[in-house]
């Protein structure tokens, strides 16, 4: 991923706004022993065979194109036409990822952003928490979808359901533009729910940072 295309999550809430979404976090963990991480991708995947199946379906048809408007439709002008078009296509799709999506299956874009969540829970250790409480609310920018993970002791309390009911309330706030608002209001719901099931401990501290995860 180049660095134009990385400033994409960087870029996209404002310094208020990652401030607001850091002292939420600090609310909502103030009254558990639970542990919530925030964090925001440009993208869950690259795609690679999207850009390759949608350059090579562009170059088709614009070599089409071009072979009738010269005139010269046969086989030894398209198919010299086609590789000519790939590769300046392939690069346009990679410019402008949200293109590529149109030759990206629905379940294929689901499974990608699980998959990037669950590997980001991991990597960033909300796996470690004392009480198993960890919990990630995982933005992916270029899918325009969002997806929460708990960690095993909090899902014995909480149901599956509970975390797709507060996806899909932050896929809505990212859509109408209050990202950073619609952020905090998820995390407060996860700080309700830590603090019924997790109350606070006398002995508990912050085993992870506050900041929004940016990658």
């Amino acid at each position: 991923m180049d660095l134009s295309h990385k400033s994409i999550a960087h870029n996209y809430f404002s310094d208020a706004e990652k401030e607001a979404i850091r002292q939420a976090v600090v609310r909502a963990e103030a009254a558990s022993s639970g542990e919530i991480a925030t964090m925001v991708v440009s993208e869950s995947d690259r795609y690679r065979e999207a850009e390759a199946l949608g350059a090579l379906l562009l170059a088709g048809f614009f070599g089409v194109v071009v072979a009738v408007l010269w005139h010269h439709v046969t086989i030894w002008t398209y198919i010299p036409l086609v590789a000519i078009l790939y590769l300046p296509l392939l690069f346009f799709l990679r410019r402008f990822p949200q293109l590529k999506l149109s030759f990206v299956g629905p379940r294929r874009l689901t499974e990608a952003v699980q998959e990037r969540a669950l590997v980001a829970f991991y990597q960033q250790g909300l796996y470690k928490t004392r009480e198993e409480t960890g919990i990630l609310i995982f933005i992916s920018l270029l899918e325009r979808k969002v997806w929460i993970v708990g960690d095993r002791g909090i899902n014995e309390k909480i149901p599956p359901g509970y975390w797709k009911k507060l996806a899909e309330e932050l896929a809505q706030g990212l859509r109408a533009g209050r990202g950073g608002e619609a952020v905090c209001g998820v995390v407060a719901a996860c700080g309700e729910e830590l603090s019924r099931h997790f109350p606070r401990r006398a002995d508990d501290r912050n085993e992870l940072a506050d900041n929004l995860i940016i990658s």
